[in-house]
Formats: C-alpha cells, sequence, structure tokens
C-alpha cells in the first residue's frame, strides 16, 4: 500500500500525544522506558471473535517516522512549543521493539494484540498511529470472516469503495476484508496495491444506455465474452431480465460458446428471484448458472436468504461490509502496563469503578491452548518471563471474578501469540504477501468451534490470568484504591 509515511505519519498523531512528548522532554524524561499494551475491551455486537489485521500498515510507517523540516516548522507556528522540543525533533525515530499477534489470527477481549517497549516518549508518540490502523482493519476483517461464513464457502465480492470512508478506508478495509475471507474486490487500486483479485462487470446505466435490454447485453458479451455476468434488473427482472438473459445466452451457446451463463440480482426479492433464474435457464438447457446476489447485502441477510433456498452462489457485499454498519469502530485501547523507575520495571494498572476497564498490570504473554481435536480452548494471560508448570496444572482466573478458575496444562498442545517484529527500531521479519496471511487466517478461524462463529449469541473464549498475574493485580488493585 501507498502509505502515509514518514513525515506524515508522524503527525498522524492526537495532539496531546505531542504535548506530552514535550512535557517528557521538557522533564529530562524522555529516555525512561516505557512499556505499553494494546487491546480492545469489547467485541463486536453478537460477534464471539475478531481478526487481527492493519500490522503491516503500522509497520511501514513506524519504521520510517520523521520530522522534517516542513513538519517541524508548522509546528513552531502553533506558538505551542519551545525550540529545545523542536530540535529534539529532527532526532527522532523509533528505536524500541514492538510484539504483535500476526495478521489473521483470531483474538478475544482484554489479551495483548501488541506490546510497544521504548522510550516513553517514543512508544507515547506511535499510540495513535497504531490505535488508528489495527482498530479498523480487525474491525472489517472481522466482518469479512462473519459474512463468508455466513456464504458457507461461495465467493464473496467486496463491493464496498464507494461507500467507504475516504480513499484511505477503501484500500485499508478492502486490504482487510481479503485477509477476513472475501474472493475479490471491485477496488481497482486495492487489488493492483495487494494482489487481490479483481471483480465487476456493469451498472445499469450501461444497460439504460442502449435502446434496449436485449442489445445492451448482447454489446456486452461481444467485448467481454469471457466475463459474461448480465445485471438483470435495470427494468424488470421477470419480464425482461431474465427471458432476455436467457435468449442471450441461447444465442451463444448456438455459435459454440461453451461458458457458463452467470448473471446479477441488485433488488427485489432475492430468494424468489434466483429460483426464478435458476428454473428459467435449467428449462432452457444450461445446467450451471452463477448467481451474483448484492444490495446492501450482510451476513444476517445472506444466511436468511440461505434459509430460504434461495439459488444464489456467489455475493457482493458493500456498504455493510466496508463500514462495519451497526459496528462503526472496535474500542481498542494502548495502555501503559510498565515503566522504568530506579532501574527496574514497576508494574502500573489504571483502576476503574467499571470492573471492565481496570487494566491488567504488567509485561504479559497471552498463550493459546488446544484440545486434542485442533479447537483452541482459551488463552491464559502469563507474566513476560513465567513459564507454564511442568506435569501439573496452570490455573487461570476470570480477570474480574478471580474465584472462577480453569485448569491447563503444558502437555496440551499451545501456542504464544505475541512474537517480536521489531527490534531496536528495525523489522525483524519480511512482510507475508496478503494472500499467505489470507491463507493463514483461514487455517486459524478452523480452530475456533462453531459455537464461537455463529452469527447470534456465540459462546464466550475463555481469556484468564495466570494465578501469578492475578495476584498482582488483587495486590495492585487493593492498593490503589486504598489510598487517600
Amino acid at each position: 500500500m501507498d502509505s502515509i509515511r514518514g513525515t506524515n505519519a508522524a503527525l498522524l498523531t492526537d495532539f496531546y500525544e505531542l504535548t506530552m512528548l514535550a512535557g517528557y522532554i521538557k522533564e529530562a524524561r524522555s529516555g525512561q522506558r516505557a512499556i505499553f499494551e494494546y487491546f480492545f475491551r469489547q467485541l463486536p455486537s453478537h460477534t464471539g471473535f475478531c481478526i487481527s489485521a492493519g500490522l503491516e500498515d503500522f509497520l511501514v510507517d513506524l519504521v520510517s517516522m520523521r520530522f522534517d523540516e516542513e513538519s517541524i516548522g508548522w509546528l513552531r507556528s502553533l506558538g505551542t512549543f519551545d525550540e529545545d522540543f523542536l530540535e529534539a525533533l529532527r532526532d527522532f525515530r523509533f528505536r524500541g521493539d514492538v510484539w504483535a499477534v500476526p495478521e489473521g489470527t483470531p483474538v478475544f477481549p482484554n489479551e495483548p494484540l501488541a506490546r510497544v517497549d521504548a522510550s516513553i516518549g517514543e512508544a507515547q508518540i506511535v499510540e495513535t498511529l497504531l490505535l488508528n490502523r489495527l482498530n479498523y482493519q480487525t474491525l472489517i476483517a472481522t466482518k469479512a470472516a462473519r459474512v463468508c461464513y455466513a456464504a458457507e464457502g461461495e465467493p464473496v465480492m467486496e463491493f464496498g469503495l464507494r461507500r467507504a470512508q475516504g480513499p484511505d478506508g477503501g484500500l485499508s478495509g478492502s486490504r482487510a476484508a481479503f485477509i477476513g475471507g472475501c474472493s475479490s474486490t471491485s477496488n481497482v487500486l486495492a487489488a493492483k496495491t495487494f494482489g487481490i483479485p479483481v471483480s465487476g462487470t456493469m451498472a445499469h446505466s450501461w444497460i439504460m444506455s442502449y435502446p434496449d435490454e436485449r442489445s445492451a447485453f448482447e454489446a456486452y458479451l461481444d467485448i467481454f465474452p469471457d466475463n459474461p455476468t448480465l445485471l438483470l434488473d435495470t427494468y424488470d427482472t421477470i419480464a425482461s431480465g431474465i427471458p432476455n438473459a436467457v435468449e442471450v445466452f441461447k444465442k451463444r451457446r448456438e455459435r459454440g460458446w461453451s461458458g457458463r451463463p452467470a448473471v446479477r440480482l441488485d433488488s427485489g426479492d432475492l430468494a424468489y428471484l434466483s429460483k426464478v433464474v435458476d428454473s428459467a435457464f435449467r428449462h432452457a438447457g444450461f445446467e450451471e448458472i452463477l448467481i451474483v446476489a448484492s444490495n446492501e447485502l450482510n451476513e444476517d441477510l445472506i444466511a436468511d436468504l440461505k434459509r430460504q433456498g434461495a439459488r444464489i452462489n456467489a455475493w457482493g457485499v458493500g456498504t455493510e461490509l466496508i463500514t462495519g454498519n451497526a459496528e462503526p469502530a472496535l474500542g481498542g485501547v494502548y495502555k501503559l502496563v510498565a515503566i522504568e523507575d530506579g532501574g527496574e520495571m514497576i508494574s502500573r494498572m489504571k483502576v476503574s469503578s467499571n470492573p471492565e476497564k481496570t487494566t491488567d498490570p504488567g509485561v504479559k504473554q497471552p498463550v493459546r491452548f488446544f484440545d486434542t481435536e485442533g479447537f483452541a480452548t482459551g488463552d491464559v494471560m502469563l507474566a513476560e518471563d513465567e513459564e507454564l508448570p511442568v506435569g501439573g496444572a496452570l490455573i487461570s482466573h476470570d480477570r474480574i471474578e478471580y474465584a472462577r478458575v480453569r485448569p491447563f496444562y503444558g502437555s496440551q498442545r499451545h501456542q504464544p501469540l505475541l512474537q517480536k517484529v521489531v527490534s531496536k527500531g528495525q523489522r525483524t521479519q519480511s512482510p507475508r504477501p496478503l494472500v499467505e496471511i489470507r491463507e493463514f487466517a483461514q487455517k486459524e478461524l478452523a480452530t475456533l468451534r462453531p459455537e464461537l462463529r455463529r452469527l447470534r449469541n456465540p459462546e464466550r473464549y475463555w481469556v484468564g490470568l495466570s494465578t501469578r498475574v492475578a495476584d498482582v493485580k488483587a495486590e495492585a488493585v487493593l492498593r490503589l484504591t486504598s489510598q487517600g
């Protein structure tokens, strides 16, 4: 992707990040080591999981962040910052470390998806960029995974560009939708940039520009004989669109064409119309036909159409996918979990009267456990240097009700989720091709039980704390709430 690298990435931040950085420099604290973790607190409605996405775009921007003369001059013009701060920006580079969950990994609330370990100034200034890149793409990849699940393996084409939140939303959304399982995009720039298969045929205006529907169909097939998807609902789908399409394809067959007819329905009763289309083409001797449906589809409508026996076998999904529909944002946050004090790292946590918003202190590594069938059974947040018990059970505590516990065993297949992706400001891994990320996501989704993937009232996945982390949290809550 043509990222907003360098100068623009440095300024793609909230203003308070700059004021805090200026304050750390003023107090000679900007080199103090700090560790932040990124996580989200709540799943989208009726959703049992999320699919992590956006990491590659974040890393591209992170390693190239710079404040050039133009940026520094503009900041000077605000009259807010002194010259010491502005001069310090000339040497700004991210020199810290980053751990992250690989893109395409199913993830759950309150577990760290990324960890930033750097000087507090560097760690603070990248907050907004990280949230911007990961929150949106994770939301859209998740939505795409649900839509594709409802389609039961049939191809889902992402048609969202014209309804996306600006050009970057269109590009980022197409990328994330492909990770989540979409088979193609209508977004030509995204197809070129990421190597996503591109799809699309015609709009109603093509047909309306001809004297009649049949001549519009014939002209299109003359020009694109290998991409013959005809849009049926410009005038009257049953009285006009279907019979004209059947006749056009019959004439092609008589002249030796042996392809599969393809049509698109964009309005009306899609279930009923698809059955009429299928019947008409079969009556004309076509054994296979591709019926594409569009028109404000989402996962619930697709599932409902399938329950009605619709003959649709490909789906075009736009607005409801690219915007997240009822879930316009993922509530990801970036919280300080440890800071250097007197040469050692001290745990930090936020305490809230809302227990869900009380953070988990200290540097953590989420570990995923699997059963003998290969299904994920739960994630446990261990302290960074904590090892699994040998021979015994690892007791995992609920994040709020510590007495609720589950045992996990080192003998079970397990996988630490965070991998080091940046070391001292340099990437540790080459970028993965997007198609590999998509394949990885599909493989990982298969480790989730159907109860987690269902579209309504999914099972709640276990994410808990090791006893060591739970004890530290309980002691910290008691200490902090008793102060003053």
